[in-house]
């Protein structure tokens, strides 16, 4: 039940491992390697097993130094990179990375679950834990279709919700149940329910003031720009492109269509929302990409807004939410399955 009702987050497979202390269930998104990168995985004993979600940009730059270290691999996915890092490097695995993750591997040998979420927490985890059961899920409405998950709303963070659109620490709007935080590990002891978190990132502090001129400054600005969108495009898989006709998204829109010729600009023309339609064709002229213009209607916006709430398990915090909704569902629609966005960069 808990994998059906996020079937949404994975239509292209499921997957389940289960040893009668740990169960692993999956969704599959199939991006890299769509024939063999079926989910849960294990390493090569079958000791270890992974189910994940995200891409790790760098799994095939990390590959070469496990393979010498005597690991085989038996699939081109990143996901394998997860399991044979986890058994090279054990915890530290996740400073190697450079993604957007959230994972959990059981490792049978040793009775431990370790989980992990990216630096910045792009890919979202949630679990709940009391002295009989630990869980664990990608979206909150799967933990809650768990037997032995029982809660009510938490009014306590309401207000701090409505003023932010987010919660700060790791509790959420549901008593009991929490997010791991950006950042962090959470490795659970099977044999004793001990749960340790542990900090592995941060943001850096500031170090000495680098001094550079101005041409230096943009050059280096571009360097890193096209590198990070570069990383972005490691897809099996037809990619698009949400194009408001802002800085960031026509910036990124401009550095991958010169990898990918026959790249679309998805832009929604919605009720409520900045009208952004002409400004994203103009850019998309300048760039020479096709702009396809999703119109949502005012019934169509509400349906969509109440869909909105149940995906997020949250309320809505910003219009555009609906919107997007809106243009992701016209993406699919086309076969698209991976989009770049600038979602993010003006903030």
């Amino acid at each position: 039940r808990m994998m059906d009702v996020i079937a949404h987050r994975g239509p292209d497979g499921h997957g389940i491992h289960e040893d009668g202390t740990a169960f692993l269930g999956h969704r599959r998104l199939s991006i890299i390697d769509v024939a063999g990168g079926h989910q849960p995985m294990a390493n090569e004993s079958g000791s270890v097993h992974v189910t994940y979600n995200g891409e790790i940009f760098n799994h095939a730059v990390i590959r070469p130094k496990l393979e010498q270290a005597g690991h085989r691999y038996i699939t081109r996915c990143d996901t394998e990179t997860i399991v044979h890092a986890y058994e090279e490097y054990g915890a530290d695995c996740v400073t190697r990375f450079r993604g957007m993750f959230a994972f959990a591997i059981w490792d049978a040998g040793k009775r431990t679950l370790f989980s992990a979420r990216d630096r910045l927490g792009i890919k979202p985890l949630y679990y709940f834990s009391n002295e009989r059961v630990f869980a664990f899920a990608s979206e909150i409405k799967a933990l809650l279709q768990h037997p032995a998950i029982r809660t009510e709303f938490n009014a306590n963070l309401l207000a701090e919700y409505l003023t932010f659109g987010y919660t700060s620490g790791d509790t959420t709007l549901f008593s009991g149940i929490r997010k791991l935080m950006p950042g962090h590990t959470l490795t659970l002891d099977a044999t004793t329910g001990h749960a340790q978190i542990r900090q592995y990132w941060n943001v850096p502090e500031a170090g000495e003031r680098v001094r550079k001129t101005d041409d230096e400054w943009i050059a280096e600005c571009r360097a890193r720009l096209e590198e990070t969108v570069q990383m972005r495009l490691m897809s099996d898989v037809p990619l698009g492109m949400f194009l408001s006709g802002g800085v960031d998204s026509s910036l990124i829109a401009a550095v991958a269509h010169d990898s990918i010729p026959d790249l679309v600009g998805y832009v929604a023309d919605a009720p409520i929302g900045s009208g952004e339609g002409t400004q994203a064709e103009r850019v998309g002229r300048h760039i020479g990409i096709p702009i396809r213009n999703i119109g949502i209607g005012r019934d169509e916006y509400l349906r969509l807004l109440s869909r909105a709430t149940w995906h997020l398990d949250a309320p809505p915090y910003h219009p555009s939410e609906a919107a997007l909704l809106g243009v992701t569902t016209a993406c699919r629609a086309d076969g698209i399955k991976v989009v770049l966005t600038g979602e993010g960069a003006d903030e």
